[in-house]
């Protein structure tokens, strides 16, 4: 390892704030800044953010937070960047400027083409080429869609005044002053137009999809440059950006699941899970979409992904619809209050089960309620559903990679509820291993960003910088697991069976 006084300055665009932070070559945080947006709801299933007011939020919280801590900002070695992924916005090459608002990955505008392209019998093509399921959640019908209505955004595009861009494209445009345009392969290969065999933009989907193939940015891996950046003067000279990643394979980087078969688990609103599969492409059956974890000297690293909507927002939802509790530091407490779940299950579609059923009619229900269930047993019902669907997600896609799990590394808001921790240890039969690091996304991008500025030679020079992690190991009965394993696949078939009929 190179010695380096040097730091990173960060950029985590989510898709609730904007966060600058300052880290230390060794992956130390020391500071960081938050500015929240707007979300912005035309009308019902519809989300869009105003990239203007993104931006203005990028320059305000990165010149904060260098103001505020000028010790930690003078020698900064590069910016790296995080962001939100399948967010995207079309904007204008002279300016930068967004011609229409960004439209979030949660947006469901373009689920009608969708289903039409899926009922001409297209779907095959679209998950064999991208890896991912013709879905609205990804850009690409979305795209079409606003090209559909605004046609004058067509026009541009083809003619080249207009540019589309993920917030990665867009934010290294506005911060290079027009002077690159480019993405990275972990935000350009959640686009549903990106070929995970060549790296690259498929034409055949651009074609599908009728969206310009010549428009589109340049691609580039994580750890290369994307151009230097004064931070529109806020900086004496301008530095490299360097170490660009979208969000969750930036978590993935950051846990240093660096080997096939490594797995991380992101406990946020929702939950989202990457199984590191290594060089070679696997087209899961069923459930499970394929992403690029990253591409890193011209080789890349391949990923099963299983998104569940509803983690931490179940949660949410005991506090702020049934007021059942007031915080949700209580639920630890409450769910180890009583001996055993009583026998009821919390199955959590609201709006649908995501990964791994992928059944968007099916809606929530508590089952097993008797005269004797408590408070509690709610509670603690809510919390193992959370388990539940970590196990079934990762048991499939074990499965379908043919890849034996050994641990499971964990971050996010809800690692620090022991109870929940160590009853997906329970339930999965695996270690979990809870990062005591925060920011991991953002820390994702700095290392990356340090593999590029050769700060460190290689991965495994990254493998040693030390980590700390609080442990869970099984301790049930297997005989005990199969029975609660047994009652939630119950409740789930029953939920399923109702949505039927």
């Amino acid at each position: 390892m190179t010695e380096h006084p040097a730091s990173f300055l960060a950029i985590d665009q989510s898709t609730s704030a904007t966060k600058a932070l300052i880290f230390s070559h060794q992956g130390e945080l020391l500071a960081s800044e938050s500015i929240p947006h707007r979300q912005i709801y035309p009308r019902a299933g519809w989300v869009e953010h105003d990239a203007e007011e993104i931006y203005r939020n990028t320059l305000e919280v990165t010149s904060g937070v260098l103001h505020h801590h000028p010790d930690h900002s003078e020698n900064l070695l590069a910016l790296s960047i995080t962001n939100q992924r399948e967010t995207f916005v079309i904007f204008e090459r002279e300016s930068g400027r967004p011609l229409y608002n960004a439209i979030v990955w949660q947006c469901r505008r373009g689920a009608e083409i969708c289903s039409e392209l899926a009922a001409q019998g297209f779907e095959p093509e679209v998950h064999e080429k991208s890896g991912l399921m013709l879905d609205t959640y990804f850009p690409a019908s979305k795209v079409r869609w606003l090209l559909d209505e605004r046609p004058e955004l067509s026009r541009k595009l083809a003619d080249g005044s207009a540019l589309f861009g993920t917030i990665d494209t867009y934010l290294v445009y506005r911060l290079t002053h027009g002077r690159k345009y480019v993405t990275d392969h972990t935000n350009a290969s959640r686009t549903l137009f990106y070929d995970i065999d060549r790296l690259d933009w498929s034409r055949e989907l651009c074609d599908l999809f009728g969206i310009p193939y010549a428009s589109l940015p340049e691609i580039r891996e994580s750890a290369a440059q994307f151009g230097e950046t004064d931070l529109e003067g806020e900086l004496t000279h301008p530095i490299p950006i360097c170490g660009v990643m979208g969000d969750s394979q930036a978590a993935l980087f950051a846990q240093r699941c660096f080997s096939p078969g490594s797995v991380k688990a992101t406990f946020g609103t929702g939950s989202s899970i990457l199984l590191n599969i290594g060089s070679k492409k696997v087209i899961a059956e069923k459930g499970i979409v394929t992403a690029i974890g990253w591409v890193y000297q011209n080789k890349p690293t391949y990923a099963f992904e299983g998104i569940t909507n509803f983690t931490g927002a179940t949660i949410t939802w005991l506090r702020d619809q049934l007021h059942l509790i007031d915080s949700p530091e209580e639920t630890e407490g409450l769910a180890t209050g009583v001996q055993d779940n009583g026998g009821v299950y919390f199955v959590p579609a609201f709006v649908g089960f995501s990964a791994p059923y992928w059944r968007s009619d099916a809606r929530a229900a508590i089952v097993g309620l008797t005269p004797a269930s408590e408070k509690a047993h709610i509670v603690r019902a809510a919390l193992e559903s959370i388990g539940y669907l970590i196990g079934d997600v990762l048991a499939l896609m074990s499965d379908q990679a043919g890849i034996s799990l050994e641990y499971i590394r964990a971050d996010g808001g809800a690692v620090k509820n022991r109870f929940l921790m160590q009853f997906v240890s329970e339930i999965t039969g695996l270690k979990v291993l809870v990062s005591s690091t925060p920011e991991l996304s953002a820390l994702g991008s700095v290392l990356s960003g340090a593999l590029g500025m050769k700060v460190y030679a290689n991965l495994h020079e990254l493998e040693s910088l030390r980590v700390e992690y609080v442990e869970y190991v099984p301790k049930l009965e297997p005989s005990v697991v199969e029975a609660l394993n047994a009652g939630w696949q119950r409740a789930v078939r029953q939920v399923l069976y109702t949505s039927e009929e």
